[in-house]
């Protein structure tokens, strides 16, 4: 948790006049919020820098997400929205998404001695989301399984700060340093550990989807590296392709092999992912 407290701006207050609303998430560099009001239920992201610290860099791109976020919805013809700037950094209102993330809708899956396997169709839902956000040209950067909501009617992918394919405001825009390193693919850890940098691919996206797939399904993540390892040394172990042998279950555990390959050439699409768990 952050040692910073934050309350909602003025700005955000006058434009949804909020009857209620509630700390949904209090991290370093940003929170969520789950705002209700006579306009409807929403979340609201506040993004401020991240101070350095013994442990950390600084970081003072985390004040500049939630604005980045705020323009690619406007990119993608999201209704029903609003970004803008505050005091320490940028703030964006969206609609508020119910339902569980996907590792916790599959927590019955990882419970030890369960007989409860990863239902296929939840698996589609994700990969339905992931499929849309490619077809309008865009590729996520940031997939991880707390990013599928999966509501009572669809799967909303959310979290969109880190997504590249259109220009976004120069005042609002940053590198891509990497994203979760569980769900990095092996070119983009690669490519950090080089540069610095790396630019987010669809390809990585399908990586990262098989690894959060599998990670949810199972509780184990994609590649073989120690918890407390370094930073560069988990990516390291990502580049080299020290895989673990993907153990779920049936058809989707084929799928997840399949997406998990080493070489982006070698991955299926999203779209021959949704064909092959539709076959199945």
């Amino acid at each position: 948790m952050s040692g910073f407290a934050p309350e909602l701006p003025i700005v955000v207050l006058d434009a949804l006049m909020p009857t209620s609303q509630r700390l949904v998430l209090n991290r370093r560099g940003s929170s969520v919020w789950d705002v209700a009001g006579d306009r409807g239920r929403y979340a609201v992201k506040l993004g401020y820098p991240i101070e350095a610290t013994p442990e950390w860099p600084g970081q003072p791109w985390t004040a500049l997400a939630p604005a980045r976020e705020g323009a690619i919805l406007h990119r993608l013809g999201v209704d029903d929205f609003a970004y803008g700037e505050w005091e320490r950094g940028t703030w964006n209102i969206q609609p508020w998404r119910e339902g569980p993330d996907l590792y916790r809708l599959w927590e019955p899956c990882r419970t030890e001695g369960s007989t409860v396997e990863p239902h296929t169709g939840v698996a589609l839902g994700c990969v339905e989301a992931l499929a849309e956000l490619h077809a309008a040209g865009w590729a996520h950067g940031d997939v991880q399984p707390a990013h599928f909501i999966v509501g009572p009617e669809r799967t909303h992918l959310i979290d969109l700060a880190l997504a590249r394919g259109g220009q976004v405001p120069e005042g609002f825009d940053f590198p891509f340093r990497g994203c979760l390193v569980h769900y990095e693919a092996p070119e983009i850890s690669r490519s950090v550990l080089a540069t610095g940098e790396a630019e987010p691919t669809q390809a990585a996206d399908v990586y990262a989807l098989g690894a959060s797939l599998l990670i949810s399904a199972t509780g184990w993540r994609a590649v073989d590296y120690p918890d407390d390892a370094p930073r560069p040394v988990q990516r390291q172990a990502i580049a080299d392709g020290r895989r673990r042998p993907v153990t779920a279950p049936g058809e989707l555990g084929g799928v997840i092999e399949a997406m998990l390959s080493f070489t982006p050439e070698d991955r299926p699409t999203i779209y021959e992912v949704g064909k092959a768990l539709s076959c199945g």
